[in-house]
């Protein structure tokens, strides 16, 4: 790489990893922030409520990761402008393979990053970031939950107990799930105790019922039991399911699914167009350095003509990634519409390709006419 490549390539990697740095602390923070309860009101350690922030930290890499190399693209071609660099180097006879070099590089590198986040990290941290909730809701209910008080573990569900017994048993159980709105449902325990069965977190309860009150029915329907285990999963956010959701799934499961799984069938699209937007994400870098170039790679003499190109930039960004939502959104319900998922970025490189040729043609051109009309 040669002396101009390299000015070019520091220029606007520093600009990338500044702008990636600061974007991802700000969101990240009030990411954190939502995050307090777990010390404040579920008395967990500062060390879990890290571990929980920081399992975030590759989903926002990998949304903010093409907005920076955008905003550095931007802000390297416009300062090269501002300087008269570019005006210089045209002068000069320098092509705009040569500039476009160097960004293309950083590009490249920015979609093997987004690549590995999209194709690797990002599913595992959702992962580990359940089981860890799951781990977290355990010790609320073994730990943090207080004697004779009412605590919500989650939207919708109250426990209780009366006192603690010896061996950590819970005397006096009292556990409500009201989010299904048309019914509610009860536990009522003299005893129980939560134990873990192959990693996972099981409330047992001993000598109680089960009552479940429907909206369209008066009277509830109570079932007495000597012991019930309860899954500890079943009190989060998912309703229950202890499939894993379509980003927690690795992308060699997402690749291999059993389709007739009624778990997978049911919702098989949804499994369909995660699998493909990982596979379309590193392709957004790329795209995106096609209309930044296309934008400001050419020399401009006034600030006007770039603060133009920039909006319009700017415009070209938010509309292709309001496709891209689209052309996923599309996926989960037909099959067909898979290709439009790829269809958005690879469109985009090549519409602003062929921009960037015939404008950069007929600026050559433009000389050549000048001279010939002399």
């Amino acid at each position: 790489m040669k002396i101009l490549e390299q000015y070019i390539c520091r220029i606007a990697t520093n600009a990338f990893l500044m702008t990636l740095v600061a974007l991802t602390g700000v969101i990240w923070i009030t990411q954190a922030l939502r995050e307090l309860d777990l010390v404040t009101g579920k008395g967990q350690t500062l060390l879990i409520f890290l571990r929980v922030t920081a399992l975030s930290l590759p989903s926002l890499i990998m949304l903010i990761a093409p907005f920076a190399l955008f905003i550095a693209i931007i802000y390297t071609l416009n300062k090269l402008n501002s300087d008269s660099e570019l005006i210089v180097m045209n002068a000069a006879g320098v092509s705009p393979m040569r500039v476009l070099r160097p960004l293309l590089i950083l590009t490249s590198l920015v979609a093997l990053l987004v690549a590995f986040i999209s194709l690797y990290a990002m599913p595992a941290s959702f992962r580990q970031l359940r089981d860890l909730v799951t781990k977290i809701r355990s010790d609320v209910v073994t730990s943090v939950v207080q004697e004779g008080r009412f605590i919500t573990l989650e939207k919708g569900i109250t426990f209780h107990y009366r006192e603690k017994g010896p061996g950590g048993t819970l005397l006096g159980l009292l556990v409500q799930d009201r989010r299904d709105a048309k019914s509610t449902t009860t536990y009522i325990a003299e005893r129980g105790l939560v134990t873990e069965v192959e990693g996972s977190p099981y409330l047992v309860l001993e000598k109680g019922s089960l009552q479940r009150q429907d909206d369209k029915q008066a009277d509830s329907a109570i079932v007495a039991f000597e012991r019930y285990a309860i899954d500890m999963d079943q009190f989060g956010a998912d309703g229950g399911k202890i499939t894993y959701k379509p980003r927690e799934r690795t992308t060699w499961e997402l690749l291999t699914l059993d389709k007739r799984a009624p778990e997978i069938a049911n919702f098989y699209g949804r499994y369909r167009s995660e699998l493909h937007d990982r596979f379309a994400n590193p392709l957004f870098p790329f795209a995106i350095l096609a209309i930044a170039f296309v934008a400001l790679g050419s020399a401009r003499n006034t600030r006007q003509g770039r603060g133009q190109a920039i909006a319009l930039a700017v415009l070209a960004v938010v509309i292709m990634r309001i496709a891209s939502f689209s052309a996923s959104t599309l996926s989960v319900r037909s099959a067909g519409a898979v290709a439009l998922v790829y269809a958005v970025p690879l469109l985009v490189i090549l519409a602003a390709t062929l921009h960037g040729y015939v404008e950069f043609s007929a600026r050559r051109m433009k000389p050549e006419l000048a001279g010939a009309s002399a």
